[in-house]
Order: C-alpha cells, then structure tokens, then sequence
C-alpha cells in the first residue's frame, strides 16, 4: 500500500484540505498535533554527529534568516530544533513518531519509504522544540525551509515556533521556472542570487534561463548587447551559488527559431529560413552547426543533466529557403528530422534535451514513429499559459502515447500586463500541475515572459509561489490556502491585508476582462491616448467600469499602506543594486517598511497605480472632452456670466490641475517609480526604450496643452474658439452598450 493509503487507513488528509491554521507555502501531505512555543529565550540549532556539510549550510541559512527576523539564535537558547540524517537510532525514532500510533507502518517498524527517500522529510515536536530528519540533503534543506516558516517573529510581534508533526514530499520530481532574459529585462547577477535563495525557500529546485541572444558565447561575439550579455562568468557564479541551495541551473538557448535577434547580422543571413527572419534553415549545413556550437558552449558553462533548446513557434518554417521540402514533405518531417539531427549532434554532450511540444503536439502519429533513443534523449514540455475548461490532456497526450518524458509549463502571465493576471495565473498553474500529474509528467516549468520588455520580475512572485505549491503538492492545490498564507509567509504581514491586495488587482482585472471586454489591464491599454482613434473605441467599452475599476485599484493601494503601516518603518532602505540618477529615496523611502520582501510591495504598488491611472485617464478623457463641447457650445453669448464660466472650463482643462496636467503628472511619477523598480533586480540595458515611452506620452500631453493654451488666447483676443477637430479631440463621445465588443 502506498504511504497515501497508510495515511488515509489512519486517518489523516493531506493539509491542504485540513484547516491546520498555519501558513505554509508549499502545505505538506501531512500535518497534525499543533502547538507553539515561545521563542523568548531563542533558538538553539543542533546537527546529531557526524553533520554533513551540506546539512550544515542547510543549519547556517536558517539561522540567518531567524536571526533576520530577530529571533536569537546562540548555542545557549532553550528552545532547540535538532537535525539528523536517517539511519541513525535517533532518526528512526523520529520516523516512528512521526506516525500514528495504530499505523501498520509503525507497528512493523518500517523504515523510510521510496517516495520520501529522496527529497523527503519528518519534522515532529519533541518537548523541547523540534526534530527533523530526512534521507538525504535536499530533504534536510526542505525540512529546515519548512521550519523558517513555523516561526513566527516580527516587528512588534513575540516570537514563536509553531510545532507540528509533518510528514512531506513532493508529486513532482522537478520544480523550475523558465525566466525571459531575452525580451528587454536582464536581471542582475546579485538579484539572481536572491532568486536562487528565494526559489530554494519554497522547495524549486530548478531555475531556466531563456535566451535567444543573450548568453555569452566566445564563438559569436556579435550576438550579446552591451550591458545586456549573461557571460560565462556569470554562468559560472550563479551555478556555484545555487549548487548548495539544491537548484539546477537549466539554460534555455532557442536552437531552431526564436532567433531573429540572432539572424539580423548580416554574417547570419544565409543561415535564416526568411531574410531577418527569426528561425534557422534546416536544410543549411551551417544551421546544425550552428546549434550544436551554442549547445556545446553552454554545456561547458552550466554542468547538469539538462539542456532546453527551445523549438517553439517556428512559424517562419517552409515560408523561405525550405518551403520547397516542406510543400513535399509536410511541415511536421521537416521539423522533427532537424529535432533529430540536432539531438544526434549533441549526443557526446550527454544531456537530455527539453523542448517545447507546440509544434510537434499536432504530429501525434508521426510522434510515434520516432525512434526510441530520440524519445529517450528528449522531454516534451507541453506550454499552455490560460486556464483550459476542457483540461490539458491533449497537449500532453500526443507525446504520453509516443512514449515521451513530460513535463508542464503554465505561466504567471505576466506578459503585456501592467501587473500579473492572476485570475489567469492561478487557474492555469492549478490546473495544468493537476493534470499533468495525473498524466504522468515528471516536472512542471513554470514561466516569465517579458513580450514587450516591461516585465518588473518583483510583480511576478505570486504566481512563482503558487507555481512553488503546484508542484510539490499532490493533485490539485488550493488556490483559497495560498491566498490565505501568501501574505504572511513570503512578506511577514502579520494581517493579511496584502493578501487582499492581490485579491483587489484581481478583481480590477476581471471589470476589464469579463465585464469591459477588452482583455485585462494590458499595456496596451495604459499607453493608448484615450483621445486617439483607438482610445476613442476602447474608451466606449471601458467608460461604463472606470469606476469600479479605480475601486478595486485604490483598494489595493489602501490596503498595502495599511500593511505597511501596521509593520512598522524600517530604519534603513537596503536594495540589491544602487538606482543611479532615480531619487528613489523620495519615491519609495516613506513608504519603506519591516515587510519581508519590500520591493515586491513596491512593485504592486506601482501595478495598482498603472491600473487605476487605465481608469482616471479615461474619465480624465470625458472631462475633457465634454468640457470643451460646453465652452464650444457658448462661444457666441455675451453675457459676462457665461463667458466666465467658459473660461472656467477651459481652465478645469488645461490650468492648474487641469485635466491634461492630471494625466502628465501621473505618468511622470509613474516613470520614475518604474525606473526605480526595475533597477532594483534589472540591469540598465533595455530600460531606456520603457522610459521614452513614458517620455513621448509625456510629450503628447504637452503638445495637447500647448494647443489649448492656443485656443484659450483665441478666446482672449476673439471670445471664439477652433472647432474641436483642430484641437485633436472628438465633438462627441460615444458609449458602447454594456457588455459588448
């Protein structure tokens, strides 16, 4: 029977369907026999002999995070937590308790199971405070994570461990996260770092950075922008790093298409299906070696049993130099031949090639006739990054029946947002974990795609937590329990408030998706000028929601200071990287606090201000608009009274906090906070296209003004003024019946 049934013979549901009252992240199978100690006197943190090494790093990175959060940590305390390996006398007894008293596992006095040998874990109280013990490093790592999430300290708050008898292991061997590093946003190494430390804490044990052009290769120097190229000292640092913290640095180089970066030098041209194109040419000699260089290179750099080469939406294939054997052959032979080809000229390397299943997911049949040392050399991740009603079976499926490795990667769907859809996100992730390990998958890759290179990665860990969750925990995991724990475990809010939060631009989201029709809060959508031609007909479907978008936006931000507020203010500002030229102190200073994690509040501040501003421009818009069309209608009268309050409309536009200095103010605020954002985990490259963007709006609202200043001195001089289309704005405003497109 397997330990799942033993624990439902005795008894005892997984915890994330119990309401255990602690706030875990990810919940273990099991927890029961909850109490808590006082940490008055600290902690004392003991390793049974002989200790590993690895245990000890394990011991040293909680007493680093304890002694952050006040909690004293000397040899002396009262209160111990002791960590051993199984095997010991001391370890089985550990086990032994960790089970029920009448379970049949306990009574024959079995040893650790398979499932939790290798990551696996057994923490239980022992009157004195804790006792952990695992099979293996990563299962002391994990255990001692779960322990920093037990102790409860804070500003203002006594510290206390939470005690409880927890038995855990992961469904999913592997629990990564694919990060953009290509499409604008390059992060720093120091903020990397942080990743790996983060990403540790909630039990991943894998980070995937993407490439097209970025990564640093001695044989094309070309390709790496200036400020902007991950080298291989780089590389180097960062495996170092993570290799005590148990995660796996996968590198992702696209090795088919994806390459358009790449192909623009004119040295590669011969090389591209499609001139300036942005996928390689199969039927060029040149292309294979091309891919198998990049892939040697990066092997050197990155020691591990993984390579990722991409091979997604290679939509330029056939259109070009190969569209000749693809009229022939079919699509599909033609790109599953150079998918072999690639894995032959690779095989010296020993890797196993993961590669993204979009394109090969619609050859099912053909998929089959692969032989089997491609299928054994490769994992197909099958990509989907919405919520499926149907569920995800028939992206797994096509490579489950061929007898494939797989693994599944949702999204935090962050891409084109002014913050994270969640709505989407938590759906996605829940739901694709589920299947997939119904189907058999062996990892889940979740991923950061950064589209139009604005992506902020610190409005990105909610969905990498959940995805943290979905992974580790068996079945499906309960989106109600983490955003119930999410607030209080990853930024120490002691009253949830930013739970509620999140819960807001949630809600700010759906008015624009399910209610407005246009989408969600996209970037698109806070750039557009609402007096534009396109802003005039998004504005008819958004102008019926503003308001109950601003309230869900200001919501947001109201509770973020109140948990701020509650927290206490922190004495000094520490970030990872200096913000030159920003006077962050003045942006972001005040509003500093003892929360965990502070840039991530930071950055959903910044989202909740982007959303509400989608709102106020467009009402902004109507004010405007509207205002105009009542000085315009008046022109005519003589009366003192009426020409006063013409000029009282064209003032509410264009003076002192008129309407057009409204919308210019809060897009320059909303610039520097950005810029300040994104230094704090970007480096400087790809940051200025994002500001000039805030710039040209800027200016647009400036040229706006300037011809209302125009119109206001018509008036002046003439008690006239130019018909609306002279000023750039419509005569009349047109509202879209509620509910359609």
């Amino acid at each position: 029977m397997t330990l799942l049934g033993l624990l439902a013979l005795a008894g005892i549901s997984p915890a994330w369907s119990q309401g255990t009252g602690l706030h875990l992240i990810p919940m273990p199978v099991s927890v029961s026999n909850i109490s808590s100690q006082p940490l008055t006197g600290g902690v004392q943190i003991t390793c049974s002999a002989p200790c590993a090494a690895e245990d000890e790093f394990a011991i040293a990175d909680l007493k680093t995070t304890l002694s952050a959060k006040g909690v004293d940590v000397s040899s002396t305390a009262g209160v111990t937590v002791l960590v051993t390996r199984y095997g010991s006398a001391i370890s089985q007894s550990i086990y032994r308790d960790s089970l029920p008293v009448d379970s049949p596992e306990r009574t024959a006095n079995a040893g650790f199971p398979e499932a939790m040998k290798p990551e696996g874990y057994v923490i239980i109280p022992d009157g004195k405070g804790l006792a952990v013990t695992a099979a293996s490093a990563e299962g002391i790592f994990y255990a001692l994570q779960t322990v920093k999430q037990l102790v409860d300290a804070g500003a203002g708050r006594a510290a206390v461990l939470h005690t409880a008898t927890i038995r855990d292991w992961p469904a999913m061997k592997y629990r990564g996260l694919d990060d953009d590093l290509s499409r604008g946003p390059v992060t720093t190494l120091e903020f990397q770092k942080k990743l790996i430390r983060t990403l540790a804490a909630y039990k991943v044990n894998l980070y995937s950075p993407y490439f097209e052009h970025t990564a640093g290769y001695a044989a094309n120097p070309l390709w790496g922008p200036p400020g902007g190229t991950v080298t291989a000292a780089d590389a180097a640092a960062l495996v170092a790093y993570a290799k005590p913290y148990h995660v796996m640095i996968v590198p992702e180089q696209e090795a088919f298409g994806h390459l358009h970066h790449n192909l623009t030098w004119e040295q590669y041209q011969t090389l591209a299906e499609t001139p300036h194109g942005a996928v390689l040419a199969p039927g060029q000699a040149g292309s294979l070696a091309l891919t198998t260089q990049m892939l040697t290179e990066l092997a050197g750099q990155y020691p591990g049993p993984f390579l990722h080469i991409g091979a997604d939406e290679t939509v330029d294939l056939g259109l070009g130099q190969t569209k000749a054997e693809v009229d022939s052959r079919g699509l599909a032979p033609v790109y599953l031949d150079f998918m072999q080809r690639i894995a032959t000229s690779v095989e010296p390397l020993h890797r196993r090639l993961l590669f993204w299943g979009d394109i090969a997911q619609d050859a099912p049949d053909l998929l089959k006739q692969l032989p089997d040392k491609f299928k054994q050399q490769t994992i197909a991740i099958a990509w989907v990054y919405s919520p499926e009603p149907k569920g995800y079976d028939r992206f797994l499926n096509p490579f489950r029946n061929a007898g494939f490795e797989t693994w599944v990667a949702p999204s935090v769907n962050n891409f084109r947002k002014v913050y994270p859809n969640n709505n989407l996100a938590l759906l996605n992730i829940q739901e694709f974990a589920r299947d997939g390990q119904r189907l058999g998958s062996t990892g889940l890759l979740n991923t950061i795609w950064n589209d139009d290179g604005e992506g902020l990665f610190n409005q990105d860990w909610y969905g990498i937590l959940f995805g943290a969750a979905a992974g580790w925990q068996k079945g499906e995991s309960s989106i109600p329990q983490f955003q119930q724990s999410y607030a209080q475990v990853f930024h120490n809010d002691a009253t949830g408030k930013l739970n509620q939060a999140q819960k807001e631009l949630m809600a700010a989201h759906a008015v624009l998706k399910d209610q407005a029709k246009v989408g969600d809060a996209s970037n698109s959508i806070f750039w557009v000028d609402p007096l534009s031609k396109d802003g005039l007909k998004i504005g008819a479907q958004v102008r019926p929601y503003t308001h109950e978008l601003r309230i869900h936006a200001e919501a947001a931000l109201t509770l973020i200071a109140e948990a701020r507020a509650a927290a206490g203010a922190k004495a000094v500002v520490e970030h990872a990287a200096p913000t030159t030229a920003i006077y962050e102190s003045e942006i972001y200073g005040a509003a500093s606090s003892n929360l965990e994690e502070p840039d991530a509040v930071d950055a959903m501040e910044l989202g909740a201000r982007r959303m509400d501003l989608i709102g106020l421009n467009f009402q902004l818009a109507d004010e405007l608009v509207e205002g105009y069309q009542r000085a315009y209608a008046s022109q005519g009268s003589m009366d003192k009274k009426v020409r006063a309050a013409v000029g009282r409309e064209l003032s509410d536009i264009n003076g002192v906090n008129g309407r057009i200095e409204d919308m210019r103010d809060r897009y320059s605020l909303l610039r520097d906070m950005f810029a300040a954002e994104w230094l704090r985990s970007n480096r400087p490259y790809a940051l200025r296209p994002v500001l000039e963007h805030y710039d040209y709006t800027v200016g647009i609202l400036l040229a706006r003004s300037d011809r209302f200043r125009s119109a206001l001195r018509q008036w002046n001089d003439s008690h006239t003024l130019p018909p609306a289309a002279e000023l750039g704005i419509p005569s009349v405003l047109v509202t879209a019946p509620a509910g359609t497109k």
